[in-house]
C-alpha cells in the first residue's frame, strides 16, 4: 500500500490518469506496433544457445551494429514476425543477474500455446531451466531466466482474444475491477468484459497455479 502525506493508506495503483483503449487526441504521434527491441547481450554463442535452442526463436539476421562496427547485432523472430535483437561481442562474459533500476528492463514476455504447456515445463526441466508457475489473473505464466539472469516469462493467455481487441477487452476488464474493488484484473473481469463487447472468444485450458502476487521476478 502506498501512503497519501503519510498517513492515509491508498492503493498503490490510484491515480487520475485514465486507462482506456481509445487512441489519444492530443498525442505527438501515433505508433503503429512494435517493431523490435534491443538489449545489450553477452556474446553470441550463449545468446544463440538461449534465444534459439531453448526458446525456439530463429535467428533471422546477423551484422554489424551500425554504430558500432566491432559489436555484432543479432535478430531473433520471436513467433510473431516481431523481433528482439541483441548486441553482443564475442569477449564478453554472461552476466551473473540482473539489478533492474529506473529505465532498465524488469523482464521480457513471450506467448507460448497453452497446449504446449505440459511440455514445456517438462522440456524446460529436462534441460536444466528452473521455472515457476503462476496464475496472474488475466493470463497463466511461467517464469524462468536466461543466461544472463534476465527474467523470461512465458505466457499463456487464458482466452484467445483478437489481436485488434486484446487492448480494448483490457481496459474494460480494468475498469470491471476498479469498480469490483479488487486487487487485480482476474477470470471474471476479463469473462464480463468478453461478453459485454460481444466477443465469441474461445477459453484455453491451464493448470491451477498460485496467484504469485508477490513474485518479485
Amino acid at each position: 500500500m502506498a501512503t497519501d502525506d503519510g498517513d492515509t493508506e491508498v492503493p498503490a495503483d490510484q491515480s487520475d490518469i485514465p486507462v482506456t483503449a481509445e487512441r489519444p487526441d492530443d498525442s505527438v504521434l501515433r505508433t503503429t506496433g512494435t517493431d523490435h527491441i534491443t538489449l545489450i547481450g553477452s556474446n553470441e554463442e550463449e545468446t544463440v544457445a538461449f534465444y534459439r535452442d531453448v526458446l525456439g526463436m530463429p535467428l533471422v539476421m546477423r551484422q554489424p551494429n551500425l554504430d558500432a562496427p566491432q559489436v555484432t547485432h543479432l535478430f531473433f523472430d520471436s513467433g510473431d514476425g516481431r523481433i528482439i535483437t541483441f548486441f553482443v561481442e564475442e569477449d564478453r562474459e554472461n552476466a551473473p543477474g540482473q539489478r533492474p533500476g529506473v529505465g532498465a528492463v524488469h523482464h521480457l514476455a513471450f506467448s507460448i500455446e497453452a497446449e504446449e504447456l505440459p511440455e514445456i515445463k517438462a522440456a524446460l526441466s529436462e534441460h536444466g531451466h528452473r521455472y515457476s508457475e503462476f496464475d496472474r489473473g488475466a493470463f497463466h505464466s511461467l517464469y524462468t531466466r536466461d543466461h544472463n539472469g534476465l527474467t523470461i516469462e512465458l505466457v499463456v493467455d487464458k482466452y484467445e482474444l483478437p489481436d485488434d481487441r486484446r487492448g480494448e477487452v483490457m481496459a474494460l476488464a480494468q475498469s470491471k475491477r476498479v469498480a469490483a474493488g479488487a486487487s487485480y484484473v482476474d477470470d471474471e473481469h476479463m469473462e464480463a468484459a468478453i461478453e459485454e463487447l460481444g466477443l465469441d472468444v474461445e477459453k484455453n485450458e491451464v493448470p491451477d497455479a498460485a496467484t504469485g502476487t508477490g513474485f518479485e521476478g
